[in-house]
C-alpha cells in the first residue's frame, strides 16, 4: 500500500514538473529570454500555426510561428498588431514587437508583446482566434483554434508562479 501510494505521488508530482518546462537561450545582445517549446494551435495541408510565451522577466509575449512564412526580406516587413480573441468574448490587440529568422533562417518567429492589463485575461481564458496580417503572402491570415487552445494559460501560470517563488 505505501508503495502504491509513493508511486503515485511520483507520478503525479512529476507530471506537474513536466508542464513547467522553462527554457532559456542567450540573445545575440547577452540578455537572457526565457520560452517554452511551441504548441501547435492549427494544422491544415496548407498552414500551420505554433505558439508559445516568451519572457524577459520584465515583459511577456506572444511567440508565433506560422507556415508557411515569407522569405526574410518579406517577412521583415510584419509590422501590425496581433488580434487575438479569447474565450472571455473580448478581443485584443497585441502590438508587433519583433520578427526573427532562426535555424538558418528555417524558422519564422514573430513576437508581440502582451499588455501588463491583459496578462489576468491570457491566464485564464484559452484562445480562439488570431488575425496576422502576413504581409506578402496574403492580406490577412485568421486561424480557429482547435489544439492546445489552453497552452497560452498554462504557460503564463508558469511564468507567473515562478515569479511568486
Amino acid at each position: 500500500m505505501k508503495f502504491l501510494l509513493l508511486f503515485f505521488s511520483f507520478v503525479f508530482t512529476g507530471k506537474g514538473i513536466a508542464q513547467c518546462e522553462i527554457k532559456n537561450r542567450v540573445q545575440a545582445d547577452g540578455s537572457m529570454i526565457y520560452y517554452f517549446e511551441p504548441a501547435v494551435f492549427y494544422t491544415t495541408k496548407s498552414k500551420s500555426l505554433k505558439i508559445n510565451i516568451v519572457t524577459d522577466k520584465e515583459n511577456y509575449f506572444v511567440a508565433l510561428q506560422p507556415t508557411p512564412f515569407p522569405e526574410k526580406k518579406v517577412g521583415k516587413k510584419i509590422k501590425d498588431d496581433l488580434i487575438i480573441h479569447l474565450a472571455d468574448n473580448k478581443t485584443y490587440n497585441l502590438a508587433h514587437y519583433d520578427t526573427q529568422y532562426r535555424r538558418n533562417d528555417s524558422i519564422m518567429q514573430v513576437l508581440y508583446l502582451i499588455d501588463n492589463k491583459d496578462l489576468y485575461a491570457f491566464s485564464n481564458y484559452e484562445a480562439i482566434t488570431a488575425e496576422i496580417n502576413m504581409e506578402g503572402t496574403e492580406f490577412v491570415r485568421s486561424y480557429n483554434f482547435k489544439l492546445h487552445k489552453d497552452a497560452i494559460i498554462e504557460q503564463l501560470k508558469c511564468f507567473l508562479k515562478k515569479e511568486e517563488n
